[in-house]
């Protein structure tokens, strides 16, 4: 039985505790290759490969580890356009903008922010056309400002990760 990791008054998992060299090192690890299986990971840090599956579910537990996922590249999929979109709803209209954006397949990530914006939303589309069709589901909304993604000198990557 695996014991719960300490925990901070707010809840949150004792960094401290929880992310010592060890566990630093097999975050490292799974962000270099999320595939690594714990045999792999075990090598790597220096310790059996059960020591390992067991500290891979405390920081699972603890909220750390939030899941594994596949980074699909989305022009390979036909969708070559991205778009940051920032949205000010009308009054009374906060809550309808965020349900539109979890049902609407073209947006991969919405984010409520601070500012005078309260959404922002990144955006991808088969053509630049198609975003008008997008942008005009959110306009019943409220305002939209777009960005359009020219280039990504850095590509998503963890937070705090070491940079290379």
């Amino acid at each position: 039985m695996t014991s719960r990791a300490p925990r901070l008054p707010n809840g949150l998992p004792d960094a401290k505790t929880l992310l010592d060299d060890v566990n630093q090192a097999l975050l490292k690890a799974l962000d270099d290759d999320p595939r690594a299986s714990a045999a792999e990971l075990a090598r790597q840090v220096g310790m059996s490969a059960p020591a390992v599956r067991e500290r891979l579910t405390r920081l699972e537990e603890a909220g750390v580890i939030r899941g594994y996922r596949v980074d699909i590249d989305p022009a390979a999929i036909g969708l070559p356009i991205a778009a940051w979109v920032r949205v000010r709803p009308g009054p009374g209209q906060l809550p309808k903008v965020a349900e539109l954006a979890g049902r609407t397949p073209e947006v991969s990530e919405c984010h409520r922010i601070s500012g005078d914006d309260c959404f922002l939303m990144k955006v991808h589309v088969p053509a630049i056309e198609a975003l008008e069709d997008v942008l005009d589901r959110f306009l019943l909304y409220g305002q939209t400002v777009s960005s359009f993604v020219v280039a990504t000198p850095v590509a998503p990557r963890t937070p705090g990760s070491s940079v290379s």
